[in-house]
């Protein structure tokens, strides 16, 4: 396919508001597209070049972008910025400077090419050299073309759709609706690689997903917990059962091998070099060849042995000065589950028989690599002593794991239960938090002004889309109403290079919005808050058609993607359980 055909489509996304349409667009992109570039196509769509997991960064910061658009175009750098400020996008600054006919078209494969050369260029000179193979690519492409390869490298595409919209698509490739999506997503969930998936489907369709499983090296999406009302619903309904403390960290999936040693978020992202002192441990800890571990860090006080809180820990994640903050922040890394151990894959067998890998590759003698302690029980008065002792040493309360199920990727079936504490409730009381993702804000007034916001509005998630479920105006300290300013500001959809006050405002085209609760400032689907709520209640105005009664701020969860906030159904099961 010629890229210049990509991009009518992407133009014709990024125009596209209904995810219906959009999911029609990219099903009729992919059955047009061959099998040898189809897996590229999807990382492009994304303004990417690979999965989400692999670290590749094309470090073309704004200001080098206006010199490459200089010297493409032979402008001076002051009339780009002019033009800039003024259509407040490089991409169509680019497209606005673009006159030239060009006489051989390129092809997505080419285009894709010279972008991950140009993401690749690094040592002495390296700047010069990207700016001068962008130039190139640039003189090579047309007007729309050259719109959408600048927009690429600086992460600024635009076509507001993540990786599931991509496995409605392929759906829709083949069947015309959604409902092969569950068997797709089955595959993505045990190997997190949308590329690799279109092209399996391309090459051998659905039949090829069958030999699809976890691999050394390719993170799967974690298992998730279920709730359920009581200590006596999840006896009644999961029988014998393994409870273990629920760690207040952060979520890391492991993969351990003598050549590949890689370490990944809840949100796929490879982390590895953030945790040198958890890889030191690995090697003198883990009694096995090769592995995949699931399971909690946690930062600990040194002195008193105490956990620390959840945002003390989350200062581990950073890409600087990462050496002092590991002998700062020490973590402890409690396994909870193994995956996969010497080419064996361990998703279908069943929890008990993992339990006793875990047993035996993990001594009881580490001091980093620490086995999760659980106690295995039918009883509910067994259950709820364990869940009272692990909130009076301090955690969040305990996860219930069916002891004979398997591992199952990303889904939220009643194999894993979360039992949480009920202390701080009031009414009625909700059975667990919501993670919540931060639509927009309210500038602030009268005392508020100094912060710059009073209040911001939160959703849910159903699909790929963005439901209204509170505003949220109380509950804050002031420190917390500084930091959601920044990151309101970090996160806001405004024309970059448009200085503050002059914002174009234009909304999300995944958010569902009454018109009467529009916020003065749209924030990108970036900033994951978790809200504890009394009660949750039907709501005229909100487009979920729920709201959060008491509403107030428990924390950020930077751990976390949008993708990953509560959803519309869970929500539902929320106020059923209330009950």
């Amino acid at each position: 396919m010629r890229f210049r055909r990509l991009a009518g489509y992407f133009a014709e996304l990024e125009r596209t508001a209904s995810r219906l349409k959009i999911t029609e667009i990219l099903a009729e992109l992919f059955s047009k597209t061959d099998a040898s570039e189809i897996d590229k196509i999807c990382y492009l769509s994304q303004g990417r070049l690979a999965a989400l997991y692999e670290t590749i960064e094309f470090n073309l910061a704004e200001k080098m972008m206006v010199r490459v658009l200089a010297q493409a175009y032979q402008k001076s750098e002051e009339k780009i910025r002019k033009t800039y400020r003024q259509l407040g996008d490089l991409g169509d600054t680019a497209a606005f400077f673009d006159k030239k006919e060009k006489s051989k078209p390129l092809s997505v494969k080419q285009v894709y090419e010279r972008l991950w050369e140009i993401a690749n260029e690094a040592g002495e000179g390296s700047v010069k050299r990207k700016i001068n193979k962008m130039v190139q690519l640039l003189d090579d492409l047309d007007v729309q073309g050259a719109k959408y390869a600048v927009r690429i490298p600086l992460g600024k595409l635009r076509l507001g759709f993540s990786d599931l919209t991509i496995l409605d698509a392929l759906s829709w490739m083949i069947s015309g609706n959604k409902s092969k999506r569950a068997k797709i997503e089955e595959a993505y969930n045990v190997r997190a690689d949308v590329g690799q998936i279109a092209q399996i489907i391309k090459k051998k369709g659905l039949k090829g997903l069958r030999d699809v499983d976890v691999s050394l090296g390719v993170p799967l999406v974690p298992a998730l917990c279920q709730r359920l009302a009581n200590a006596e619903e999840m006896i009644k309904k999961m029988n014998k059962v393994a409870v273990e403390p629920k760690y207040d960290g952060t979520r890391l999936v492991i993969h351990v091998g003598r050549e590949k040693l890689k370490i990944f978020t809840r949100n796929l992202e490879n982390v590895t070099l953030m945790f040198p002192d958890i890889v030191e441990a690995l090697s003198k800890e883990v009694k096995a060849k090769q592995t995949i571990l699931d399971g909690e860090a946690i930062g600990f006080d040194q002195k008193t042995g105490k956990f620390l809180a959840f945002q003390e820990t989350m200062q581990r994640k950073r890409k600087y000065q990462i050496g002092v903050k590991s002998k700062e922040i020490p973590l402890r890394y409690f396994v909870f589950d193994v995956l996969y151990k010497n080419g064996r894959s361990l998703l279908k067998t069943p929890f008990a028989e993992r339990r006793k890998i875990l047993v035996q590759i993990l001594p009881k003698t580490n001091k980093t690599i620490i086995l999760s302690p659980q106690i295995v029980t039918e009883s509910v008065t067994e259950l709820r002593r364990y869940h009272d002792e692990q909130i009076k040493a301090g955690l969040e309360g305990v996860v219930v794991k069916k002891w004979q199920a398997p591992y199952d990727p990303g889904r939220r079936g009643y194999t894993w239960v979360k039992f949480k504490s009920e202390k701080s409730k009031k009414g009625a009381g909700l059975a667990d938090t919501l993670d919540c993702v931060v639509m927009g804000f309210n500038q602030g007034k009268g005392k508020r002004a100094g912060f710059g916001i009073g209040a911001f509005l939160v959703g849910i998630r159903q699909g790929s889309n963005f439901l209204t479920v509170s505003k949220i105006g109380t509950g804050l300290t002031d420190e917390q109403w500084r930091e959601m300013y920044k990151k309101c500001r970090d996160a806001s959809v405004h024309s970059e290079g448009i200085p503050q006050g002059e914002q174009i405002q234009k909304k999300p085209k995944q958010y569902v919005v009454d018109k009467n609760l529009a916020p003065d400032v749209w924030c990108q689907p970036k900033i994951v808050v978790e809200i504890q709520a009394d009660n949750i209640t039907k709501s005229p105005i909100h487009t979920a058609k729920y709201a959060l009664r008491f509403p107030r701020l428990i924390r950020f969860r930077d751990d976390k993607s949008a993708s990953q906030t509560t959803t519309l159904s869970e929500t539902e099961k929320l106020y059923k359980l209330q009950k």
